[in-house]
């Protein structure tokens, strides 16, 4: 796996500017995969940051690359604590949603939307979401916005700022463990 990949597809949570990240990636070798991927985590948990696979396919996996300590914070949220409960969670710490929200993307064919409390998703937009199905939306970016549109394009502009300026920094001969930001 390449770090160029998890720059591009992660900066904002590199950064410190975002809980969780999530993106696709290819491989050829699944156990070669599984090893790259504790080899990035070693790295990282310096830095407070894990990076989970949630569902493989043939040569294609889903990853999660997040902060723990703000996945703990983002959940103590009432709104997301409700959400988590219309969707099957009673345990609101992240060890306990985590095996969770693998578990429903492993058995369902159907996307759990509640994915978004753990990407820093505004609750309100996370069950306007769900309960308009994915209509109705005053704006979209990096998610559909159902509660403070303006709040959001500042978002994703950040979030957008910050990728470009990671890319551009790891074109220039940075590399991912120097732009890894440690946020307790």
């Amino acid at each position: 796996m390449s770090e160029e990949l998890i720059i591009r597809s992660a900066a904002p949570t590199l950064a410190g500017i975002k809980t969780g990240s999530l993106f696709p990636c290819r491989f050829d070798s699944r156990e070669q995969f599984t090893d790259d991927i504790r080899g990035i985590n070693r790295r990282l948990r310096r830095k407070g940051l894990r990076l989970l696979p949630l569902r493989f396919s043939d040569k294609d996996a889903l990853l999660y690359l997040y902060r723990p300590a703000w996945l703990q914070r983002d959940l103590e949220n009432a709104e997301a604590r409700s959400i988590l409960a219309q969707a099957g969670y009673d345990d609101f710490r992240p060890e306990r949603c985590l095996p969770r929200l693998l578990a429903r993307f492993r058995s369902s064919t159907e996307f759990p939307h509640e994915i978004g409390l753990f990407l820093s998703y505004p609750p309100e937009d996370v069950r306007g979401f769900i309960e308009n199905k994915g209509r109705h939306c005053k704006c979209a970016g990096c998610w559909k916005v159902y509660g403070d549109a303006e709040q959001a394009r500042r978002r994703f502009a950040d979030y957008h700022s910050c990728t470009d300026r990671y890319c551009r920094q790891y074109a220039m001969g940075a590399s991912m463990d120097d732009l890894l930001v440690a946020i307790s």
